[in-house]
């Protein structure tokens, strides 16, 4: 079986930076170990990184979440430390990432695991991409290396992927 672990932002700004939350900090070493395990097991792994441009304030996003953050280049934009342990990374201005998914449905996967920040906005946004560009593929989310805006929105968030046969693990 061919299997992908997708983790999602794991980025400075939304660890200790600009968007940063205890939640996002407290799931770290879980985003880590999970990263380990899977490497272990003969996983691919790949990444998502948010990426924005300096004029990121005058863009849809940036008008509606008026926070700069994840600027490409800069410090807050870099995976936060311990994660990154190679593979390919995808960047992407927007939540959910088109090019992962098009990557997904060509490499024939049977399953993909989705893990990092933030459960209710990149994390839902990309796995419900995947489900659509890979219908038959198992997607699942690993709860408790995930983190949300809140705890509520985490919560929410998960209730709404099971709901779109999504496996939450």
């Amino acid at each position: 079986m061919k299997k992908l672990l997708v983790v999602v932002d794991m980025q400075n700004d939304f660890v200790t930076g600009a968007l940063g939350t205890k939640e996002a900090a407290a799931v770290l070493p879980a985003v880590c170990e999970e990263i380990k395990n899977r490497r272990e097991e003969g996983w691919e792994i790949v990444y998502t990184r948010d990426t924005h441009a300096r004029d990121y304030l005058q863009t849809q996003e940036g008008r509606r979440l008026p926070v700069e953050h994840c600027v490409e280049g800069t410090e807050g934009w870099l995976l936060a430390p311990g994660v990154y342990g190679g593979g390919r990374i995808f960047d992407k201005p927007a939540f959910g990432s088109p090019a992962l998914g098009e990557y997904v449905r060509q490499g024939g996967y049977d399953e993909c695991e989705l893990i990092g920040v933030c459960t209710d906005i990149c994390v839902i946004s990309n796995a419900l991409l995947l489900k659509a560009f890979s219908p038959e593929m198992r997607v699942s989310v690993k709860a408790s290396a995930c983190a949300g805006v809140t705890p509520e929105s985490h919560e929410r968030a998960l209730a709404a992927m099971r709901a779109c046969q999504v496996d939450i693990i």
